[in-house]
């Protein structure tokens, strides 16, 4: 069961729904090391191959303070043979038109790396009317709604699990 790489679970959390979401993932990857963005150091970073990316969306559309910080600090890293997997935490209720929007501007900052993005996640369960994480019938990481489907979570994450297994 463990032919998984070294594996980073790294998260940015303001209210604590990321984190708490962070540690549901890392239970399904007990092997890999959860890491909060605000503290995470680049010179371990680079020992990873795979990483998770976990973020929230605030405002219109934006990134989670901890992570506009890191990610800043993780381009400056060699990504070309690393490989990305992004979950994001949106509310499709209250902010239908920038659903888990956060999640598509670090896949937007993140794509032109050349890393490998593994994980995308069907959109028919979902009810938004737009999301920049989004593309071509595919979320391109796994959407999650604390606010209005938290019961939906834990189910989601373990077919979403199982699925990064099977992609990398």
């Amino acid at each position: 069961m463990n032919n998984m790489p070294k594996t980073a679970i790294i998260y940015g959390s303001s209210v604590g729904n990321t984190r708490f979401v962070a540690e549901k993932v890392h239970a399904a990857f007990p092997e890999a090391d959860l890491i909060p963005a605000e503290s995470a150091d680049l010179k371990t970073l680079n020992e990873y191959e795979f990483y998770i990316l976990g973020t929230s969306t605030w405002g219109v559309g934006q990134l989670q303070d901890d992570f506009e910080t890191f990610v800043e600090a993780f381009l400056t890293l060699d990504l070309s043979r690393k490989t990305i997997a992004l979950f994001g935490l949106g509310d499709q209720q209250t902010y239908p038109d920038t659903f888990c929007d956060g999640m598509g501007k670090l896949y937007e900052l993140l794509a032109p790396t050349g890393a490998n993005f593994i994980g995308q996640w069907p959109g028919d369960d979902y009810d938004f009317s737009e999301s920049k994480a989004f593309r071509d019938g595919m979320f391109i990481g796994l959407p999650l709604d604390e606010d209005n489907e938290p019961d939906l979570t834990d189910g989601r994450i373990a077919v979403w699990s199982e699925q990064l297994r099977k992609e990398f």
